[in-house]
């Protein structure tokens, strides 16, 4: 591969990381929050016994563990833009200069 090419995807390759990382801080930032309210509604599931309190804190958890699989999702993806990244650092090393 062309040095200039690597450079090329290497600086896109960047771009991507930041803005990945950037979604994921917003994302783990939601997450607690949201984590938080899920363990409120299932305390108060436990409290009230009501079939609606049930409901609640069903679908909080639900949507927390929507989140959670989001940020597994985006650490994956940035594990793997890091790992692309480093081939292209080698490549961009090892091309004769």
């Amino acid at each position: 591969m062309a040095t200039w090419l690597a450079e090329r995807r290497l600086a896109q390759n960047a771009a991507r990381l930041a803005e990945l990382r950037h979604e994921l801080a917003q994302i783990e930032e939601q997450y607690a929050v949201v984590a938080s309210e899920a363990d409120d509604h299932a305390l108060r599931a436990l409290v009230s016994e009501t079939p609606l309190a049930e409901f609640e804190a069903t679908d909080a958890r639900r949507h927390a563990s929507a989140l959670d699989r989001h940020r597994l999702h985006l650490v994956g993806e940035i594990a793997e833009l890091e790992r692309r990244q480093d081939e292209l650092l080698d490549r961009i090393a090892a091309a004769p200069r």
